[in-house]
């Protein structure tokens, strides 16, 4: 792909997703793209002396793409001269029937001119190399794309916009007046001076290291924003698990029956709250059994616990106590930890007798519901909804929601803690500025001022 790049050749690739269509569009990039479209492009209203490769910027022609005499389709041509264009270069996108065989056609005629397919994510690559785009937003039009929700949606085109990247910079500016400085004082390293204050540093690098700090914590937040909350679903047989999945997705997705042990696998379903997707997974009940295909998916039950980011965990409220409901939630925290919420959900309502023994007791996040019933499920929407989303989401502060970014993160946080080490153990300036390097190195790399021909092509090639 990089070797391609550094060509400077010109690239076509369909834009549009592959299959037939009312319309497709297909894209031309590169130094050639207007020229070569121009010699296969024919204006059909007007004067017919008038050439494409002549026209403005940023305008759409209305004519037919031809191959000699033939007609090959009625399109619309839209030009995009560099560098004001996507990529930075000069960019055709040619808007076409969405026939598969036209679409082959057309590309087809191109590449017989001298235009080569473009490579996986080529033209976002291209974009970053013109400048057009950082690294980190060019991996958030990748996720862009890929959203299939309104907070994902929005998480991507914040960071597409450069919201991160700006974050990013902004730390790497205060850290490199410190740098500078400390690689001064290696030319002068015979006289012994400083010319980085100390105390200056340490609490640089306390500020810098906070902020880091908060964008590493805001992961746990982006990565379920990014890719969806998975929230087990869990209880004792014939509880009504499979009821309650079903109600929540508001369709018969689950077999209901009275019989103890019916699921004996694991469903998963999706439904969107507020904009963020919750995968919800129906399990198998957690009971003593003889049943070799049950006790498969009694295990499968705990994998899908410590895989979840939320639990559910049903009781039936006309049958349980609290002292036998406070004994299984103590035992499941033990197993998932103190940190992913747990909701105590009493199903069954309408048939029990004593509810005043749950609201007076000390269980927390209980929730009273009947499944059968479908009531009182928007609490539990409005409750899951909740566990994600905290003030500091609300107000729209920089979320990290990439695993690359997250490893440079962590590695730029391990090296500024290694330099406040080293500044208390008064380590020489040579060996504290290895750290500092080493930290500004992990920053730039989440937005391409350092990168690998390796980073770039593992990167775009996944587009």
């Amino acid at each position: 792909m990089l070797q391609n790049f550094a060509n400077n050749d010109t690239i076509i690739a369909p834009a549009t997703a592959p299959g037939m269509g009312a319309i497709a569009v297909i894209r031309i990039s590169g130094k050639d793209a207007i020229s070569v479209c121009s010699n296969q492009f024919e204006f059909i209203k007007g004067r017919k002396d008038r050439l494409l490769k002549d026209q403005k910027s940023h305008t759409v022609h209305f004519g037919n793409i031809v191959n000699g005499q033939r007609i090959v389709d009625e399109v619309l041509v839209t030009l995009f001269k560099g560098p004001s264009s996507y990529t930075g270069e000069d960019t055709v996108e040619i808007s076409c029937h969405g026939s598969t065989y036209i679409q082959h056609e057309i590309i087809q005629l191109f590449l017989n001119k001298g235009v080569r397919m473009a490579d996986a994510g080529e033209f976002t690559m291209r974009a970053f190399h013109n400048g057009k785009l950082d690294l980190s937003q060019a991996e958030a039009v990748a996720d862009l794309i890929h959203s299939t929700s309104a907070s994902s949606h929005e998480l991507a085109l914040k960071q597409m916009r450069g919201g991160f990247s700006s974050e990013i910079a902004k730390l790497r500016e205060q850290l490199m007046n410190f740098a500078s400085l400390i690689e001064l004082e290696l030319d002068f390293s015979e006289e012994d001076v400083e010319f980085a204050d100390r105390t200056e540093m340490i609490n640089l690098i306390h500020r810098i290291n906070g902020v880091i700090k908060g964008l590493l914590d805001s992961f746990s937040v982006g990565n379920v924003l990014k890719h969806g909350v998975p929230v087990a679903i869990v209880g004792e047989p014939n509880v009504g698990k499979s009821t309650l999945l079903n109600a929540l997705l508001n369709e018969e997705r689950a077999i209901v029956s009275d019989i103890a042990g019916t699921t004996r696998d694991v469903i998963e379903d999706e439904l969107s709250i507020k904009g963020i997707n919750f995968r919800f997974i129906d399990t198998a009940g957690i009971r003593e059994t003889s049943d070799q295909i049950e006790t498969i998916g009694i295990e499968k039950t705990f994998q899908k616990i410590d895989q979840s980011a939320v639990v559910l965990y049903l009781f039936d409220a006309s049958k349980e106590k609290v002292e036998d409901i406070q004994q299984v939630i103590d035992l499941i925290k033990e197993r998932v930890g103190g940190q992913k919420p747990i909701f105590i959900v009493l199903n069954k309502v309408d048939q029990a007798k004593d509810l005043a023994s749950f609201e007076n007791s000390d269980l927390a996040n209980q929730l009273f519901i009947s499944a059968k019933e479908k009531k009182n499920i928007e609490a539990i929407k409005d409750a899951l909804y909740q566990s994600v989303i905290d003030q500091k989401t609300r107000q729209g502060d920089v979320i990290v929601s990439n695993n690359r970014h997250f490893d440079a993160l962590n590695r730029a946080h391990q090296s500024l803690q290694n330099v406040l080490e080293a500044i208390n153990h008064q380590v020489p300036s040579d060996l504290m500025a290895i750290d500092i390097r080493s930290a500004l190195h992990s920053l730039g790399e989440i937005t391409g001022e350092i990168t690998t021909d390796d980073l770039l092509g593992n990167i775009f090639s996944k587009f």
